[in-house]
């Protein structure tokens, strides 16, 4: 299941009147977990490849809980006290090195040794995988998750520090639907407003379609998605008589740079991140 993004939290009644839980969203691989008794652990990725070759202490922690038991959960890293997705891209033999933690978070059960529990409410398997991994020590974890919305907020902002992403919201009487999240399962992300600096447009001068964005840690964006109407006039009236030639970007094509100093607010969201035009600053 696949959660859909959401631009707010949904209140308690607001994914079907069943109770919504809400977890911690973590920034790490997807990944469905099958412990296979005398066979190998198999970590399936998104796409349906075995990740247990690049992961092998997860793979061994795996191969360690009972026969049969099948989670879908996130694969992580750990480093410095923080998340570190871009952990999970090196090799194991770079990780090692740079003494990374490897996690397994798991978010739900599908089945017990057994029993296929996929059709049951969410409620009820939430309780399953607590005590199926009640004596599970780490790398496998159960995921944060409450009922109570303003906890889950708090935990969100008090967490931020470590790269908590967001949340992800869920009907606690929601089967497990595979590919059929609809909006019974609801992603919300995490995002900042910041200031930025305007460095060219993309278009030409009279209808610009983006803004290149250079943030204030030296980050450079091009603002997403494209440019409402009204902020595109905006843009248009302010860039007049500041625009040098067209040049030609390696990340951004066909550009217009600008010769004087604009500065706007955006929203800058997610991994990778991505910035999100807000207005152009008075000052």
């Amino acid at each position: 299941m696949r959660p859909a993004a959401v631009p707010t939290v949904p209140p308690p009644d607001g994914l079907g009147g069943s109770g919504v839980l809400y977890e911690l969203k973590l920034d790490g691989f997807r990944c469905v977990a099958f412990a296979r008794g005398d066979r190998p652990p198999y970590l399936q990725s998104r796409s349906g490849r075995d990740l247990s070759g690049e992961f092998p202490p997860i793979a061994a922690a795996v191969a360690r809980l009972p026969a049969g038991l099948v989670l879908d959960a996130e694969l992580v890293a750990w480093r410095n006290g923080r998340f570190a997705f871009e952990q999970l891209l090196r090799t194991r033999q770079a990780r090692a090195a740079d003494d990374t933690a490897l996690g397994l978070i798991a978010f739900d059960v599908l089945a017990l040794p057994g029993r296929d529990v996929r059709r049951l409410p969410l409620a009820d398997r939430r309780r399953l995988l607590l005590g199926a991994l009640a004596d599970v020590p780490p790398p496998i974890q159960p995921v944060m998750a409450t009922t109570d919305r303003t906890e889950a907020l708090t935990w969100m902002e008090q967490l931020a520090d470590t790269g908590v992403e967001g949340l992800v919201c869920k009907a606690a009487g929601s089967a497990y639907r595979p590919r059929r999240a609809g909006q019974v399962w609801v992603k919300y992300r995490r995002s900042e407003t910041v200031d930025a600096t305007v460095k060219a447009v993309v278009g030409t001068a009279a209808r610009p379609r983006a803004v290149v964005l250079e943030l204030d840690d030296d980050r450079v964006l091009l603002s997403t998605p494209q440019l409402a109407p009204v902020q595109a006039r905006q843009v248009a009236e302010a860039v007049e008589g500041r625009l040098g030639e067209p040049v030609r970007d390696p990340d951004h094509g066909s550009i217009r740079p600008l010769t004087a100093l604009l500065r706007a607010e955006v929203t800058v969201t997610g991994r990778p991140p991505t910035a999100t035009f807000v207005r152009l600053r008075g000052d």
